[in-house]
């Protein structure tokens, strides 16, 4: 586990969620070469399986943001990267980064973070109450229909912006940048011509899609400082198994996920 107190104030911080991606799935694209980007960043070249603490969108990222990210799927108590203060905490360490906050994008924005989402599925839409909860925990928050689930180039869209809203900071300004990338969603069925249901093979294309992406937007969060990122899915889906379609149900395929954390230096240096 990374030592987030230590970088917090030194260290960009991004946080990329692939949202609805299976491990099954992103396994498979590592093993098949068709995430290099990913193989690339992640330790190793390999994912860490994990479980996600919620198994849908909305209450996966409340977990997230109040510093209950995917924990191994191994007995614990596993130590945190974040934490919320709070007594009694079993996985806050010397190691965990803690704030007196609800959240971590508080928490990071109270020691001098910038914060900006960009949104991609219905939860971080903001054209209702209950899909602008999550942005609205952001000083910048982004979502438009190129950034959603049912735009082909959304990926492309996100990576764009980010690197346009990165790029007008000051070289001296640390920021936390959430990406929420829709493409892994249903209708992932848009990324294989004549397909027309979701399934394993469709978010495999989905996911080979958003990582030709990813890697400028690694790239450019790290341009001026280094940058401690961490990538995951906040749950899976099922396609059939066992009888299981969809999400917000307890199954292997939901809540086993994908996860890395790991830091990219500057080419500036320190």
């Amino acid at each position: 586990m990374l030592a987030a107190k230590s970088l917090i104030g030194t260290h960009n911080v991004l946080i990329i969620t692939l949202d609805t991606l299976r491990y099954d799935v992103a396994v498979q694209g590592i093993k098949d070469n068709r995430t290099p980007q990913m193989a690339k960043f992640l330790p190793a070249g390999q994912w860490e399986l994990r479980h996600s603490p919620g198994s849908f969108t909305y209450s996966a990222h409340q977990a997230f943001f109040a510093g209950f990210l995917p924990a191994p799927a191994a007995p614990g108590p596993h130590p945190r990267l974040f934490a919320a203060t709070f007594p009694g905490s079993e996985t806050t360490t010397e190691s965990t980064f803690s704030f007196d906050a609800p959240d971590i994008v508080s928490g990071l924005a109270a020691h001098g973070y910038h914060t900006i989402c960009i949104g991609g599925v219905g939860f971080f839409n903001k054209l209702s109450p209950l899909g602008s909860v999550l942005p609205d925990l952001f000083v910048e928050s982004y979502w438009d229909e190129t950034l959603g689930v049912t735009d082909r180039d959304s990926t492309k869209n996100q990576v764009d912006l980010a690197v346009q809203l990165i790029g007008q900071l000051s070289v001296d300004q640390r920021f936390l940048l959430f990406v929420n990338v829709s493409a892994l969603h249903q209708p992932n069925c848009i990324y294989v011509g004549g397909a027309s249901k979701d399934s394993t093979s469709t978010q495999l294309a989905a996911l080979e899609y958003a990582d030709g992406h990813l890697g400028r937007l690694f790239r450019a969060c790290c341009q001026e400082s280094a940058t401690m990122c961490i990538v995951t899915s906040d749950h899976g889906t099922a396609y059939g198994e066992d009888g299981y379609w969809g999400h917000r149900l307890a199954h292997p395929v939901v809540w086993n996920v994908p996860y890395a954390e790991f830091v990219i230096e500057s080419p500036r240096g320190p």
